[in-house]
């Protein structure tokens, strides 16, 4: 299994991104795909996840300006983010995961978003 993450960029406080992240590869149900994201010195952090039949959550510094939404024909996850500040600069990596196997625990290169003030 391989993700491939994309989107990413430089945009002004106030803007919007959208990352894609592709997953190759067979993967199992049930499962949780997501994105976390890690800024300089901290460490990685959820941003949103969404399971294979559609359930969401956020950490509650993104709710009301991010959604994370996916297409499971494509196996793809998406994330939305409106409202960017300069906070959410990090590295977004995107995820999927088997919710009870450990093992189970795929993740994405990474892709640099940077919000300027």
């Amino acid at each position: 299994v391989q993700l491939q993450a994309s989107g990413g960029g430089l945009v002004q406080a106030g803007g919007s991104l959208r990352l894609s992240c592709v997953v190759s590869g067979r993967i199992g149900s049930p499962n949780v795909m997501g994105w976390y994201r890690q800024a300089p010195g901290k460490q990685r952090d959820l941003v949103a996840t969404i399971t294979n039949g559609g359930t969401t959550n956020y950490a509650d510094s993104v709710k009301g300006r991010f959604a994370i939404s996916r297409d499971n024909v494509k196996t793809t996850v998406y994330l939305q983010m409106n409202s960017l500040k300069p906070e959410d600069t990090a590295v977004y990596y995107c995820n999927a995961k088997h919710p009870y196997i450990p093992s189970y625990n795929y993740w994405g290169q990474g892709t640099q978003v940077t919000v300027s003030s």
